[in-house]
């Protein structure tokens, strides 16, 4: 029987959708998760940012090997004094309603970045102090201090520019129905379901494009994707389970990719965002120490993930040049047991969240086993991804197994989510001597400078832990032998220019 779907009505949908594409050039796109909204100003999920690489065109991309270039902008100019950028725009962009992209148009959703009520692009851009229109090519970028990372963030959610008409409507009204200027243009979004995206016959760069219909289908299950890849339902799964990895490869209808990552698993401690705060892991770090101690990290990514992923305790990837090189931490429970003692908490309970995913289940499962070990009573509590992110920015939730997809530059991994008053910093963790490293890092030019600050800041959070860090993941992608040109990218994001179906 075809079509492992999550419930028969879906399976009719799905069905009707692949009956309608028949003879077009039409992927079809299995993701772990549900968006949250699809609006790139307040959005923080990773598959939100895949939907978007089709959606949603950025001022600056990265190729493979993590090099800048040009996208909507055609290139750049800091000011002698490094607290202005000007940027140069192509000409000829159009949204998908038509409407001209344009230095106004720049203008105004990089102001709506820094302006509208629950911006999660906010404190990437600190710093910026205004955004003037030069000409209708051009646009100036004011500063109140050199900042080094910002064509990095003008690479991700900050620089995609959106169409000032259809953001007029209002956040939700945009969320809805989201405009920008990439390659494809939404059609529908059904939550929990689908979403639909249709070629855009105007854009910019068709040369790029083959195909004519992208459907993103969110399936947490990574054996019910899995499953549907093979039945033909699906051409392309994300995030591979590692222990189907050999499954995948004897099969000779499919074929994988895979790449390392920029970013990081973890858990967020609620450590200062109301009472879920007054925990014995959020209250004393001592507590956070003896969890991290009690956690063996190469046991849990070979139990978890057949040892495909990397074991550590940072928040750069290996491949960053602002990673420590050394090894993962070595287990301790007679540490953990002492520090535990230390803090009047000899068996403290945890309740840790966990998003609902297969897989992710089995990483709180091994915690727990573990933890308990060391005297914690760890109570796990599955939810939905999205909700979870919700429930974690209202301070709900006392601890949070989340991972970040990553940044090619290291501020990326790290401002928003420990900087007092970060827009990510859903433990509302504030150390001042952390916000002057932060601030350090994005300020100077100098290589040596930053590592210093960077190293100082992995020294600090390594000891107060407001994040306990478990492993860095190899992207792993699984596809239909009919998909054609697909290239991987470090970021995780799926970018569909050449890619064909047939």
């Amino acid at each position: 029987m075809r079509g492992l779907i999550r419930s028969g009505l879906t399976a009719l949908a799905f069905s009707s959708l692949v009956a309608q594409a028949a003879g077009a050039q039409q992927l079809r796109v299995g993701l772990q998760e549900d968006p949250d909204a699809l609006d790139p100003t307040i959005s923080r999920t990773f598959v939100g940012r895949i939907v978007f690489a089709s959606l949603c065109d950025k001022l600056f991309d990265i190729t493979p090997d993590l090099k800048l270039v040009p996208r909507l902008a055609t290139g750049y100019e800091w000011s002698s004094d490094q607290k202005s950028l000007i940027l140069k725009l192509r000409d000829g962009v159009l949204f998908q309603d038509g409407t001209k992209m344009d230095a106004a148009a720049v203008k105004y959703t990089l102001d709506r970045h820094l302006t509208l009520p629950g911006s999660t692009r906010k404190s990437e851009m600190a710093g910026v102090t205004g955004i003037e229109v030069v000409d209708p090519l051009t646009v100036k970028i004011a500063l109140s201090a050199p900042f080094a990372p910002l064509i990095a963030v003008l690479s991700d959610r900050a620089g995609m520019i959106v169409s000032p008409k259809a953001a007029e409507a209002g956040a939700t009204a945009f969320a809805n129905h989201p405009v920008c200027a990439g390659p494809f243009k939404f059609v529908e979004r059904i939550p929990q379901d689908r979403i639909v995206l249709e070629r855009f016959p105007d854009y910019w760069d068709k040369g790029q494009i083959k195909l004519d219909k992208i459907t993103f289908l969110p399936i947490p299950d990574s054996a019910v994707r899995l499953a549907n890849l093979k039945s033909g339902d699906l051409d392309l799964i994300e995030r591979v389970a590692p222990t189907d990895l050999d499954e995948v490869k004897s099969n000779p209808k499919l074929i994988t990719a895979s790449i390392g990552e920029l970013g990081y698993q973890g858990i967020t401690i609620n450590t200062n965002n109301g009472p879920q705060a007054k925990s014995p892991i959020g209250s004393d770090e001592r507590v956070r120490q003896a969890f991290s101690l009690s956690i063996d990290r190469e046991a849990l990514v070979q139990v978890v993930y057949n040892g495909f992923f990397i074991a550590d305790d940072q928040w750069t990837g290996p491949a960053s040049p602002f990673h420590i090189k050394r090894p993962a931490p070595a287990r301790d429970i007679a540490k953990a047991k002492a520090l535990l003692a230390a803090a009047g908490q000899p068996h403290p309970t945890v309740n840790l969240t966990v998003p609902n995913t297969p897989t992710l289940m089995q990483v709180g499962q091994v915690l727990q086993s573990m933890a308990a070990e060391a005297g914690f009573d760890v109570k796990l509590q599955a939810i939905e991804f999205a909700s979870g992110l919700a429930a974690s920015s209202k301070g709900e939730l006392e601890a949070f197994v989340l991972a970040w997809s990553g940044r090619t530059d290291p501020d990326g991994n790290i401002f928003s989510f420990v900087s007092c008053g970060g827009a990510l910093n859903d433990g509302k963790y504030c150390n001042k001597e952390v916000d002057a490293a932060l601030q350090t890092g994005r300020t100077a030019s100098d290589f040596a400078e930053r590592k210093a600050a960077y190293d100082k800041i992995t020294e600090i959070t390594g000891r107060e832990l407001p994040i306990i860090y478990l492993f860095h993941q190899q992207w792993l992608w699984a596809m239909s032998k009919s998909v054609k040109g697909f290239t991987p990218y470090p970021d995780g994001i799926l970018r569909f220019n050449n890619v064909t179906k047939g």
